[in-house]
């Protein structure tokens, strides 16, 4: 589309023959949707500007006016379901906020706030899209819907649960302009082809991240009353080889209990299983909807038995024992004192273990004219942030599902394995290991840890390193990002709507108006500084001496002081409760 900046409004031109004989205008003062039959010609001294976009995620109400998201960058990824799927590059805030004058100072100081939460949405990682085909929905649902969807306009096709921008939607479904509604999946896209044995073969990886629970890695753990969970994934690994089409789908989530890890400055904050007693109830729900929409259900849970998880470990297993039955399996793996750091080929031992089990949930394939097989159920995995082990061990189960795919395709032969084809498991590592890194990126703000195993088969001396600098990076975003992060994602998902006339959700009272880590860094370093200076001048004057114990007491105290209230420091979330 061209977007035209007029003085009053902004106008969204089709120009790829969607819409030929409608344009959508915005009020540059309130926001207002309508359509047009043209573009108003504008006067002799008025600024008219245009640029080139590739469509609009909708609208967001603020203090001031609204906001509206378009996409001004693009690439395109692969196909899904015979259509382009592109890969948002860039996101643009439009300002329709013109009424700014009218707010009092203590709103205007809000709406900037609020407008820089929005500057963190631009920065949004993983957002994909197509034209013609809906993301959100896997295959095997896609086409068990079938004629009931197929002339429904896509935003009425899509899973909710993983429609990225469905709250910014919402005023566009109202307004029914069906051909300006453009849904959004958050994730990852990869795809790969190859050949094998003579036959050409497309490999596809698809992720969806729900927005139910969505957010950061400490800022949203376990599961709500309603049985949402944080980082909650599906994935689902596509084959398409001669006329075959096929589907195999995972997922992964926080351990559905209701559980928290609150920063608090140390590397590994206490781990508080809240023990509520909605938890049960919570553990239900969870895996009664998992049934309701995948069939049989394994939850794979990968955590510590002992040590800091362990208070997990065995919370779970006890809300497990109340609802465990022929279709709902508890398989606790403690995946660290099984393979260690270094001995992941002992996950090889889990799966002779559930080889039978997965034999019976099976996956989905088609060919030109028939549904040949259909996925029965699914394998829940988790670890402690479902980032790490979870993707090593859920590549190591499409790898498998893979095997058993292309021999039913007739493409490999019964004693034939992925190793035996060098380019297509370089290619399906490659996938799996960037797969894991989007879904890290987008939770903890770091890529996946253990990703050189899935990438090369084996723990390297690089990914060893890596691994370390994540780990920094994880406690940097944790303890000092990952606050303002929360409360982009809280706004743009709809979990918090803005109201004139509520309580600020940013005031500050007390010792948190200057407790932030600059202010702690700066007495701290400079408390060091000094000590250190006065000691090496001891000798030659004694009143050094004397303040060289001041100052050191004085960097003892604020190392205290910061210890102490070390949550008071770190970035937190205004907008939401973390339970609710």
């Amino acid at each position: 589309m061209r977007l035209w900046e007029l003085p009053d409004q902004y106008v969204l031109e089709p120009t790829d023959g969607s819409s030929p004989s409608q344009c959508l205008a915005i009020s540059r003062v309130n926001g207002d949707i309508s359509t047009l039959g043209h573009v108003p010609s504008g006067g002799a001294n008025q600024r008219v500007h245009t640029e080139e976009v590739y469509g609009v995620a909708g609208i967001i109400r603020l203090l001031a006016g609204a906001y509206v998201p378009v996409i001004t960058g693009r690439q395109e990824v692969g196909v899904y379901r015979g259509s382009p799927v592109f890969r948002v590059t860039a996101l643009q805030f439009l300002c329709c906020n013109q009424k700014l004058g009218d707010l009092s100072p203590e709103e205007i100081r809000d709406e900037a706030h609020y407008m820089s939460l929005l500057k963190e949405v631009e920065s949004t990682s993983g957002l994909f899209f197509s034209y013609d085909t809906d993301l959100t929905l896997n295959a095997q649902a896609a086409i068990a819907a079938g004629s009931k969807l197929h002339r429904l306009p896509l935003h009425q096709q899509a899973e909710s649960r993983f429609l990225w921008n469905r709250f910014l939607l919402q005023e566009f479904i109202e307004a029914k302009l069906e051909s300006f509604i453009l849904p959004i999946i958050q994730g990852s896209f990869q795809s790969a082809q190859s050949t094998v044995n003579d036959r050409g073969v497309k490999l596809t990886i698809i992720s969806r991240r729900c927005m139910r629970r969505v957010g950061t890695r400490m800022w949203r753990r376990g599961a709500d009353s309603k049985g949402n969970v944080a980082n909650f994934v599906e994935t689902e690994q596509i084959i398409e080889a001669a006329n075959f089409f096929s589907s195999y789908v995972q997922v992964r989530g926080s351990i559905p209990i209701l559980w928290e890890q609150i920063v608090d400055l140390s590397y590994k904050p206490t781990i508080t299983d809240l023990n509520l007693e909605a938890t049960p109830n919570a553990v239900k729900r969870h895996f009664q909807d998992l049934h309701t929409r995948y069939g049989d259900v394994m939850a794979l849970d990968l955590i510590n038995q002992q040590g800091s998880e362990g208070v997990l470990s065995v919370a779970f297993a006890k809300a497990m024992e109340k609802i465990t039955s022929d279709s709902i399996r508890y398989v606790p793996f403690d995946f660290h004192h099984i393979c260690g750091q270094l001995n992941f080929a002992r996950l090889s031992d889990l799966y002779d273990g559930l080889s039978e089990h997965l034999s019976r949930q099976s996956y989905f394939m088609t060919d030109s004219d028939d549904i040949l097989q259909e996925q029965k159920g699914i394998v829940r995995t988790n670890c402690i942030d479902c980032l790490d082990r979870t993707n090593v061990t859920q590549s190591m189960l499409a790898r498998k599902s893979l095997e058993i795919q292309l021999m039913k395709m007739g493409i490999f032969g019964n004693a034939e394995t992925l190793e035996g084809q060098l380019d297509l498991d370089t290619k399906f590592k490659c996938l799996w290991a960037d797969n894991g890194d989007d879904i890290s990126i987008q939770y903890s703000g770091t890529p996946a840890l253990k990703g050189d195993f899935v990438r090369y088969g084996r723990r390297t001396a690089s990914g060893l390193v890596q691994d370390g600098f994540s780990a920094l990076g994880r406690y940097y975003f944790n303890n000092f990002k990952d606050g303002l992060r929360q409360d982009a994602m809280d706004l743009v998902a709809g979990h918090y709507v803005v109201e004139r006339g509520s309580p600020s959700p940013f005031q500050l009272n007390g010792f948190e108006s200057f407790a932030y880590l600059p202010v702690a860094s700066a007495f701290l370093v400079t408390g060091v500084t000094l000590t250190t200076l006065s000691v090496r001048e001891v000798s030659s004057e004694a009143y050094q001496y004397v303040s060289g114990v001041l100052w050191a007491g004085i960097a003892a105290g604020v190392t205290a002081l910061v210890r102490t209230n070390g949550r008071l420091f770190c970035s937190r979330p205004r907008l939401c409760p973390i339970q609710d």
